[in-house]
């Protein structure tokens, strides 16, 4: 069973999707018809989430724990995993692990001997008296991961690979398979190893948050990557003939309302919400009430256009006084997946900002700012954290184009409608601190006077949801499909917003 990017101890979707409840209902199900389990898990599940701003990762420690006991658990660090700048939670996460940890590119350096000689290199399990050996790989902070004293970082991820490789095929393994968190492309060009290693079967990952796949041939392995929060995870079946060759045969399977609950692992969800609402009490009380169901779920954030997206960003532009001209917001920031729909809570709002959300006010030219907004569309494949949600403009793309140059028309609002924005004209924006530093690779100019961070946006959206309360609106607007802010030109078409 594989699994990625899981950021919350109970389901999604008011309950109706994912969770790792229903992951451990699916391993026993499998483990009654006599299938030996193994979970892999691809990185990124200590941070960001509500939870973990109390208990740094703890409490999904605990979970991983639980399904450890269940099937023996294998997880290879993701980039969030080291969000901290120091060592401290890392050091209690691991201690508290009784998983497996997986790191060939990587090293702990903590200063803590147990945790610096816990992590695992070119690792190998038996199952049904085979030996399988695992390279595991994350992003190097180049490639948007983190950069830290207590970690030391290979980024050649093929060198590493391939000398991983080699280890486990002089150990006598019957099977390789990857665990990495890198970016879909790298996992692809990992795949094409088994051309030298045709005993590599697979290799599944995480940083993606919605399913992914490349299909296997006799020169590359299979690549597979699942939804966040375990909306979607792959099972993946390894038989072995007489003579010892493997047979891979994988399954997308979608965790949602026909999967049962698990009662057991119910009761550790039960205890860790018990927590949360003790820390926070008026964590379901409601603040305001949604004009319609606001989609905040990671497939459209990442994706495409978003009505809680689209209200958030619109905040934004009131941070610093008198209304900006423009606003952009990357998709990632955004960490909900879910719905807001009828009564908005205070948890709606914790949980869409797992990062301290400081704002900066600053000014580009029309120019300056498609050329920053280029960056948000770069790349192949769905569901990209650094796709923009944007507030003052409208943008059009056509992905044929080559990346960094697929802005067909970017408009502004004037007296006399949508027009094109103009090049040498200089606009005030409002960004993210973390995009104003270069996060998410948007390269935003520094050389003129900007704001220091400041104005969180987690309390701006607060404040203009009690706003709207106390003045008897209800929040949010549908997508408007006849002035949509984000258009993307599909093949044959020739016009923008039409």
């Amino acid at each position: 069973m594989h699994l990625n990017d899981t950021y919350r101890v109970g389901a999604v979707e008011d309950g109706n999707a994912g969770g790792f409840s229903r992951v451990v209902t699916l391993v026993r199900e499998l483990q009654s018809e006599g299938r030996e389990v193994r979970i892999l898990h691809g990185g990124d599940f200590l941070y960001p989430s509500l939870e973990s701003q109390l208990w740094n990762g703890l409490q999904i420690v605990d979970a991983f724990n639980f399904m450890d006991a269940v099937a023996p658990m294998y997880a290879v660090a993701g980039n969030h995993e080291f969000d901290r700048r120091g060592p401290e939670q890392l050091i209690a996460a691991v201690k508290a692990s009784q998983f497996d940890w997986l790191g060939d590119n990587y090293t702990f350096k903590t200063g803590d001997a147990g945790v610096d000689g816990a992590l695992k290199k070119a690792f190998t399990f038996q199952a049904a008296g085979r030996t399988i050996g695992v390279f595991s790989l994350t992003l190097n902070a180049t490639d948007g991961g983190n950069s830290r004293d207590y970690l030391e970082m290979n980024g050649d991820y093929m060198g590493v690979a391939r000398q991983t490789i080699a280890a486990l095929e002089s150990k006598g393994v019957d099977l390789i398979i990857g665990i990495t968190h890198l970016h879909m492309w790298t996992d692809v060009e990992l795949a094409g190893l088994k051309n030298e290693h045709p005993r590599l079967a697979f290799i599944v990952g995480g940083h993606e948050h919605e399913p992914e796949y490349s299909p296997g041939s006799d020169t590359s392995a299979v690549v597979m990557k699942g939804a966040s929060n375990a909306r979607v995870v792959w099972a993946i079946d390894v038989d072995f003939d007489d003579a010892g060759q493997a047979t891979i045969r994988e399954r997308q399977v979608e965790l949602d309302r026909r999967v049962a609950f698990d009662p057991e692992y119910e009761i550790l969800a039960a205890k860790w919400r018990g927590r949360l609402l003790a820390k926070y009490p008026f964590l379901e009380a409601r603040i305001g009430t949604a004009a319609l169901p606001l989609d905040g779920r990671e497939v459209t954030v990442r994706n495409e256009e978003s009505s809680w997206a689209n209200f958030i960003v619109d905040q934004m532009r009131t941070a610093f006084g008198e209304t900006a001209d423009l606003a952009f917001l990357n998709g990632g920031t955004l960490r909900l997946d879910d719905y807001v729909d009828g009564d908005i809570l205070f948890e709606d709002i914790g949980r869409t900002f797992g990062f301290t959300s400081f704002l900066r006010l600053t000014s580009m030219t029309g120019a300056e700012f498609r050329k920053v907004l280029e960056a948000g569309y770069r790349g192949e494949g769905p569901s990209k954290g650094y796709f923009p949600h944007v507030s003052g403009s409208r943008v059009c793309i056509d992905r044929s184009r080559p990346s960094r140059d697929r802005i067909v028309s970017l408009q502004v609002p004037t007296d006399d409608g949508w027009q094109e924005i103009v090049a040498d004209k200089a606009y005030s924006v409002v960004v993210p601190d973390y995009l104003y530093g270069g996060g998410d690779g948007y390269k935003i100019p520094k050389d003129r006077p900007a704001s220091p961070p400041g104005s969180r946006l987690k309390y701006l959206v607060l404040d203009g949801v009690l706003r709207a309360q106390a003045e008897g609106r209800k929040v949010g607007a549908a997508v408007d499909p006849e002035n949509p802010r984000f258009d993307e030109l599909k093949e044959g078409e020739q016009r923008c917003f039409e």
